[in-house]
């Protein structure tokens, strides 16, 4: 976890939903993932037949292959056909781990298995940008492609590390990039001209949203990409990079096609920002922070790093760092300690400096790129 990732997101309500279980990849290409109510390709809606082919509601893919979550368990991710030829690509947090200390207890720092999490798949229950009812919600029609976590890495690993020695030792599979190709191959194939792709995620999966925008705008290049990061500010302390990062060799995930593109220069996440975005000026990055966000400060001080106050200082630096050098990077700022807004209801009613955070989110992909917001002084929360 070098950039804050942090932990589960709270206890949600019991699993009511129609999830449907599909075919492994392998089969999927062959005979689809339909039932009787599959949808044929409408010759106006300019979208594929592979994802229409898919039952209404959310439907599970196990793509099998060298995925994997931490310990062994398998992966799978889920997709829900919209009824536009927009896409949204959601990468989930949940926490991570880089030592004997934060791998060795199994639950308590990160994400370890993929969970059918109900306020993304419960269409009676959901909310925030899963509550495809809301007439607000910008997202609301479009195919939507949410990839769990589950592998310790920020979606970024490929790697198996063992922690700690003897019968204490802990084996852990950082393989969150072999999990992202498998459901972007997927993604690629079934979903081939969109008009239009929004990548996101929150924590964890907010980290994955700014590496993999890249791929994602290198693949689509046709198409406009809006990458959003959901509480993933990445406030590290100087020696965490150095220290846990290579645990996860997280290189094979670089888009080094992108010239001056410094590994090395990834101890810093505006050097990442500012890569993609100076490469792709048609791209519009953004990020989404509270001003003293809890979890990621949590993970701060569990990194060495110091109190509410030096974290928030620090976060505000960085985003300023990343605006001075990429213009087309805009961010919000929103008053509180809470981590993670994508799926809670209080999307539709956060508001700071005047600007609802929601109506920001649809200029972002449908108008006029959007100014940064920001909180200002005691509007902003006193730190805890």
């Amino acid at each position: 976890m070098p950039f804050n990732t942090l932990p589960l997101l709270p206890p949600l309500p019991p699993l009511r939903s129609s999830l449907r279980w599909c075919l492994p990849l392998s089969l999927l290409a062959a005979v689809g993932c339909g039932g009787p109510d599959a949808r044929d390709e409408s010759p106006s809606s300019g979208t594929p037949a592979g994802i229409l082919s898919l039952p209404a509601g959310w439907n599970t893919i196990s793509p099998g292959g060298e995925t994997t979550c931490s310990r062994g368990d398998p992966f799978r991710y889920f997709v829900r056909p919209g009824t536009v030829n927009r896409l949204v690509v959601e990468f989930r947090g949940g926490g991570a781990c880089w030592n004997a200390t934060t791998c060795a207890f199994a639950g308590a720092v990160f994400q370890e298995t993929v969970t059918e999490d109900p306020a993304v798949v419960n269409e009676q229950g959901a909310t925030g940008i899963y509550d495809h009812e809301n007439p607000d919600n910008p997202f609301r029609d479009w195919h939507h492609v949410y990839i769990p976590y589950c592998t310790g890495d920020i979606h970024w690993g490929d790697n198996v590390a063992t922690y700690g020695e003897g019968s204490g030792a802990v084996t852990i599979r950082h393989k969150g990039a072999v999990n992202v190709r498998a459901a972007l191959g997927w993604i690629y194939e079934n979903v081939p001209a969109p008009e239009k792709v929004f990548v996101t995620g929150c924590s964890a999966g907010a980290y994955g949203s700014i590496l993999w925008s890249a791929h994602l705008r290198e693949h689509y290049a046709d198409a406009p990409v809006y990458q959003f990061a959901d509480s993933g500010a990445g406030i590290i302390t100087d020696t965490f990079f150095e220290d846990s990062f290579p645990s996860w060799r997280p290189q094979g995930a670089y888009p080094t096609w992108i010239s001056g593109l410094d590994p090395a220069g990834l101890t810093r996440l505006p050097a990442l920002y500012t890569a993609i975005g100076n490469h792709y000026p048609d791209m519009r990055l953004s990020q989404y922070n509270t001003a003293y966000d809890e979890d990621q400060i949590r993970f701060f001080r569990l990194m060495g790093g110091g109190d509410a106050a030096a974290w928030s200082d620090a976060m505000r630096a960085s985003v300023d760092d990343i605006e001075a050098s990429t213009p087309n990077f805009s961010s919000y700022l929103a008053p509180g300690s809470d981590h993670c807004i994508l799926w809670r209801p209080e999307l539709y009613t956060v508001a700071s400096g005047g600007t609802r955070l929601v109506s920001w989110l649809d200029d972002l992909v449908n108008g006029d790129a959007p100014p940064s917001v920001a909180c200002e002084g005691d509007a902003c929360g006193a730190p805890e």
